[in-house]
């Protein structure tokens, strides 16, 4: 049982995962919609943008409608050889969920913000995604954002003693568990 009021953000990390659990869970469901009610910065990336797919306010509508977002795109999954494999592609359903869905090249790094919501295209989106998050708590109003000003320069030094770590465009999936393994 965790008691998401304790912390100050919400981050959804990618992989295809989510696309099958996440995304159909109402405990995740509720975080995002208790988060966004709260004043809680929320990100995702690669995949995680998926499970915003039934997460609708009250009224049925979904979160995602009208919000500028991004998330694995289509020719990435192409790219990878599981269009056919994932129950959904993101890019289609968070078109057809009504978002302002934009995205940039393959494999490149591209995050969106719309308010407190931060998305990340890909796996190469990861760092800059976390940055925006990171940078989103720190203007926030310590009231809103409780501890985020007192442990920002923590979570800047690790972000940036995993920056060598980032996917790269045309790295293998070989290079980069290695050097994530090392």
């Amino acid at each position: 049982e965790v008691d998401v009021s304790q912390f100050d953000a919400v981050f959804y990390p990618g992989g295809h995962g989510p696309l099958w659990d996440l995304v159909e869970d109402p405990t995740s469901q509720q975080i995002i919609l208790d988060s966004g009610a709260a004043g809680r910065p929320l990100g995702l990336v690669c995949h995680a943008p998926g499970v915003l797919r039934h997460t609708t306010h009250e009224d049925g509508t979904p979160v995602v409608r009208g919000k500028k977002v991004t998330g694995f795109t289509n020719s990435e999954e192409v790219g990878v050889g599981l269009d056919k494999v994932v129950p959904f592609l993101v890019e289609d359903e968070l078109v057809r969920l009504g978002a302002d869905y934009s995205k940039s090249d393959d494999w490149a790094p591209y995050v969106v913000e719309d308010g407190l919501l931060l998305t990340g295209q890909n796996p190469a989106s990861s760092a800059a995604a976390a940055d925006a998050l990171i940078a989103k708590l720190a203007s926030l109003p310590l009231g809103v954002a409780g501890r985020a000003a007192a442990v920002h320069r923590v979570r800047i030094t690790r972000i940036n003693a995993f920056r060598d770590l980032r996917y790269r465009p045309g790295m293998s999936a070989s290079t980069w568990c290695e050097r994530l393994m090392h």
